[in-house]
């Protein structure tokens, strides 16, 4: 059997034909993006992010978890470092959480789903259940607000909350960008 990757690495030789690498710094858009993994809704295709533009962090319902709260602080760190140990004004960051129509994770809001996922998988049913996005414009709200909550995120940080609808391709702005 050909292995699935044969095509993706041939895409990947034409790319690195033309590659141009992105030094270590701030990112350009001044975005870092939270994101479900869902294979239809990636932020650099929806959002035309390019290389060094955000970070992606991307799980199950592009929820703000405890691990994405400390990324969120490992990378406001780094910035600060990279940038001389402050951060301007002007060079300020946001951080958009993005959750999506029809998202798989939905599923999770049944009981009986979610017991045969948690058998499936050995993952704590309380954590499936928290990760659930049945109405995405209310989990978003309420990752925007555990964010803002956190005092793992930086003072001088911004956040912002957004919905990704699937059927129309279009980002909706639910919370505008604000700090703690």
């Amino acid at each position: 059997m050909t292995s699935r990757m044969t095509p993706l690495l041939e895409r990947n030789e034409t790319f690195a034909r033309t590659y141009t690498p992105v030094p270590l710094g701030l990112p350009s858009a001044q975005v870092i993006v939270i994101a479900c993994l869902d294979h239809r809704v990636d932020p650099a295709i929806t959002l035309g992010l390019k290389l060094g533009d955000s970070p992606v962090l991307r799980n199950a319902g592009g929820r703000v978890t405890q691990p994405v709260l400390e990324e969120i602080a490992y990378l406001a760190f780094l910035g600060r470092k990279l940038a001389g140990g402050r951060i301007t004004d002007d060079r300020r960051v946001e951080v958009a959480v993005i959750h999506h129509t029809q998202c798989g994770t939905g599923f999770l809001a049944d009981p009986d789903f979610r017991r045969e996922a948690c058998e499936a998988t050995g993952v704590d049913e309380a954590a499936l259940e928290a990760s659930a996005v049945s109405d995405p414009y209310a989990t978003v709200v309420a990752d925007v607000d555990r964010l803002l909550a956190s005092p793992l995120l930086p003072p001088g940080l911004y956040v912002s909350g957004h919905v990704y609808e699937v059927e129309t391709g279009r980002v909706t702005t639910v919370v505008d960008a604000r700090c703690p």
